[in-house]
């Protein structure tokens, strides 16, 4: 065999992934950390994109990482608007503040006031001192919006045109000297008072001819959002519409900034994945949070998971005197509750994750209720008649086998209902479906159970 042939045959460590840092990345590093080696820390680092730089901070430990930082003087504004919160806040402690201030300082307005809001006092001044009275003024505005809203989530990094414009004066304006945003997608058309009118996209203006009206090539997504207005809301008529840019606009309708799309999808990914942990129970915890951390987040949910089987139990206890007549109920008496519990948790997810998105409203809330339950039904009809020759073959009785499939039906039934109803009592008390949700869904459906499945037992059996 060649060496050509071998060379082909065992493909490069950094080509087994498609993108982002590969283990051997993060070895070389580590070893480079280890050896105090600067000048090779500097040559793995630096042809990195700063979001593989995060990455890579990330999954190191605490010892290599703080090292890490005291040999690499890198880390840019970019780096730490990459970084998950947690962690950011623990780079953030280990950086002086003029060093924090010149990682901030060309960063767009609305990463600025991301990495400020996480600040204390002291540091929060230094970055503010580093900007230009333009930006600091930017920025402080920003600060005042509410936390989820899109004012404080916008930037307002922008370009903006008359509306009685051509594509030449257009065009004309952008190649003057004129300080233009670093990336921008859209001309935002304003009318005298800078009343946003419409937008066209950088695309139109430069495939038509010079003496074409703007107006004439404004797009039919055009929609303009308060400052005030919840950010989420925001980020999701961007995904419904086919969005690029959101126009934000203040109580007078005047173009204050936008929302880029990138932005809104990384907002509906956070989003996103912080509904998933919530349902289970592990609040927004990350891979880099400390033993104590994660402890704290996740102790009081087990706390109500113990009361709610507690509260299991006590039914169970109910049935005392049956379960000693019958061993065989033992037996099956978890298969119920856990089939009903699995259940729940399907139509319980299907249900936090329209309510996130707003695809569940009141217009068709009954008929995904009735949708649920008669899944439920049909599925707690099939296992039923699975369980109840289960019932039969094992332990050779008919009764039992019927008790357990008519415990079965009763409890899929009650578990579609739970799993969709419970989330949306949740959240119209305004309390976060996915955070509460799990627990309550599981009560429901092991009460249910074990009640339905005793309680027939109780009557046919003996």
């Amino acid at each position: 065999m060649t060496d050509a042939q071998t060379e082909t045959e065992a493909p490069d460590d950094d080509t087994d992934e498609a993108f982002g840092i590969t283990e051997r990345i993060v070895s070389d590093v580590i070893d480079a950390i280890d050896a105090r080696n600067v000048e090779d820390i500097n040559a793995l680092l630096d042809p990195l994109h700063p979001a593989d730089i995060a990455h890579l901070i990330e999954v190191i430990d605490v010892r290599p990482r703080r090292e890490l930082l005291e040999l690499w003087k890198g880390v840019d504004g970019e780096v730490l608007s990459e970084l998950d919160e947690n962690l950011r806040q623990e780079i953030i402690d280990l950086m002086q503040p003029a060093e924090l201030a010149e990682a901030m300082r060309d960063l767009d307005s609305d990463d600025v006031v991301d990495l400020v809001e996480y600040l204390d006092q002291q540091q929060q001044e230094a970055v503010l001192d580093a900007l230009s009275p333009t930006d600091r003024v930017v920025v402080e505005k920003s600060l005042t919006y509410p936390e989820e809203s899109a004012g404080r989530h916008m930037q307002v990094e922008l370009v903006r045109a008359p509306e009685h414009w051509t594509v030449g004066d257009t065009i004309d304006f952008l190649r003057s000297d004129v300080v233009l945003p670093d990336q921008f997608y859209h001309i935002i058309l304003v009318d005298p008072r800078l009343k946003a009118v419409g937008y066209v996209t950088l695309g139109r203006v430069l495939s038509h001819p010079r003496d074409t009206p703007l107006k004439d090539l404004i797009e039919d997504t055009f929609r303009t959002f308060h400052v005030s207005q919840d950010v989420e809301e925001v980020a999701q008529a961007i995904n419904h519409y086919h969005m690029i840019t959101a126009p934000v606009v203040d109580d007078n309708d005047r173009i204050v900034g936008v929302i880029t799309i990138d932005d809104a999808m990384a907002f509906l990914e956070e989003e996103a994945e912080e509904d998933l942990l919530r349902l289970a129970g592990v609040g927004e915890g990350s891979l880099s949070d400390r033993v104590m951390e994660t402890t704290k987040q996740r102790a009081p949910w087990l706390a109500v998971n113990l009361g709610t089987a507690i509260l299991a139990s006590l039914v169970i206890s109910l049935f005392e005197d049956t379960l000693s007549a019958l061993v065989a109920l033992a037996v099956l008496m978890p298969i119920v509750a856990s089939m009903g519990g699995n259940a729940g948790t399907q139509s319980l997810t299907v249900a936090v994750r329209a309510l996130a998105t707003r695809d569940l409203t009141g217009s068709n809330v009954w008929r995904v209720i009735r949708r649920e339950v008669l899944v439920g039904l049909i599925n707690g009809l099939i296992f039923a008649v699975v369980m109840g020759i289960v019932g039969v073959v094992w332990f050779g009785s008919p009764m039992l086998g019927l008790v357990i499939a008519t415990a079965m039906v009763i409890n899929l039934v009650v578990a579609g209902l739970a799993g969709t109803g419970v989330p949306i009592i949740l959240d119209r008390l305004n309390i976060d479906p996915a955070l509460a949700s799990g627990a309550f869904v599981t009560t429901v459906t092991d009460i249910v159970g074990f009640f339905a499945f005793l309680g027939l037992a109780a009557v046919w059996l003996l």
